[in-house]
């Protein structure tokens, strides 16, 4: 592929009107918010061709087309102010459970017969939120049992917790991902 159009399957980072990275869009969508004057180029350095993620790589790319020379940069701001799709908190149910988990089980790892496993079992006035279930494979649920995971000498892989906004995970990916490397 040539470099030409290996410009085409780059990315960009959209940000919002108050500045909190969004998403990131392929260079044919950003030049379509670009012309139709929804986004407006962000610069986050000083404006010389400095490094982006410690990569030498230019703040422009440049897409040209029969009539026209369009400049892309590497961050675009929204200037449009729409409304936000609202997003809800996904029901605790077997699909969503084991999406969180990444379809692991969060005792032992094993991604074979998976169940869902109350932390603290029902019997004992545990509830179905996301605090207390999670993904375990048949093995070690039958070996916890009704117990906790304390009493039968088990521990957890990662702390329960529900699903966040994705806009919020993108955001919080992003500047880990700009610190690292700094």
């Amino acid at each position: 592929m040539s470099s030409i159009t290996n410009v085409l399957t780059k990315s960009v980072v959209v940000f919002s009107k108050n500045y909190l990275p969004i998403s990131r869009v392929n260079i044919k969508r950003a030049i379509v918010l670009l012309i139709t004057g929804k986004a407006e180029p962000l610069e986050l350095s000083d404006g010389s061709n400095s490094t982006d993620f410690g990569l030498e790589t230019p703040q422009m790319y440049e897409v040209r087309s029969p009539s026209q020379v369009v400049m892309v940069p590497l961050h675009i701001r929204l200037t449009i102010t729409g409304t936000e799709r609202i997003w809800k908190v996904p029901p605790v149910n077997r699909r969503e459970v084991l999406k969180r988990d990444h379809h692991a089980c969060q005792y032992c790892g094993s991604t074979k017969h998976l169940t869902l496993d109350h932390v603290l079992p029902k019997s004992r006035g545990g509830s179905h939120s996301w605090d207390n279930v999670v993904t375990a494979c048949m093995s070690c649920n039958s070996r916890k049992g009704d117990r906790t995971p304390m009493e039968a000498g088990m521990s957890l892989k990662m702390k329960l917790k529900a699903p966040i906004h994705p806009a919020i995970s993108f955001a919080e990916q992003f500047w880990s991902d700009l610190n690292r490397y700094e």
